[in-house]
Formats: C-alpha cells, sequence, structure tokens
C-alpha cells in the first residue's frame, strides 16, 4: 500500500517502506517506477528476513557503515540493502528474476559507491 505523507520521510528521502507500508514524500512519486520499485525491492527484503530482522540488520549494518565511512550519506549508500536497491531500480523486472536473499551479494561487493 502507497502512502503519500511528507512529515514522515526525513529530509532528503523520497521514499521509505515500512512493511506493508510505502511512504511517499509526494503525490507525484506515485508515479515513478523506478522510486516505486526501489522501495519494492526493500518490500521483498523485509518480507524475506521475516521483517523485524530486517530493520535490526539495517540498523546495525548502517551503524557499522557509519564507523567505517565516517559520513551519513555513505554509509547509508553502502548498506546492502540499499546497494541492491539502487543498483537494480531502474530494472522493472528485476523483482521477477531476483532470487532470494540477493542482498547478501552486496555485503562485500566494491562497486564504487563506497569512494568519497
Amino acid at each position: 500500500m502507497i502512502l503519500v505523507s511528507k512529515y514522515l520521510i526525513p529530509k532528503g528521502y523520497s521514499g521509505l517502506t515500512i512493511y506493508p507500508f510505502v511512504f511517499l514524500k509526494h503525490r507525484e512519486s506515485k508515479t515513478d517506477e523506478v522510486l516505486i520499485n526501489h522501495e519494492k525491492i526493500h518490500l521483498r527484503q523485509q518480507l524475506e528476513m521475516f521483517i523485524l530482522p530486517f530493520y535490526v540488520f539495517y540498523v546495525l549494518e548502517f551503524c557499522l557503515r557509519y564507523v567505517q565511512y565516517k559520513n551519513w550519506y555513505l554509509a547509508y549508500i553502502n548498506i546492502s540493502f540499499e546497494k541492491e536497491s539502487y543498483q537494480n531500480e531502474a530494472n522493472l523486472n528485476y523483482l521477477n528474476e531476483r532470487r532470494s536473499w540477493s542482498f547478501l551479494k552486496y555485503l562485500r561487493k566494491n562497486d564504487g559507491i563506497h569512494s568519497t
């Protein structure tokens, strides 16, 4: 279910997924197929991790990345869940092709995102 709330989305972000909801900052974003696909990838990740462990893992990985990069944005984009979502968001068929637990291959994948 997609909901719009400009107050729920942190500054600098367009969307937020908390299973089973996708929250968008702007109503126009409902037609942004790439953004919606990005958030749907997060829904799939959350489901395969049985929802609550996803959030625990997400926060722990963010903390580790923050220590590693000492930068909020770099920590965020280097979370394995985000790497998978960003790198596949434009492939609107990705969720049909995606294997379970695919985010795991992004834990150590050196793809250039991590640079400052």
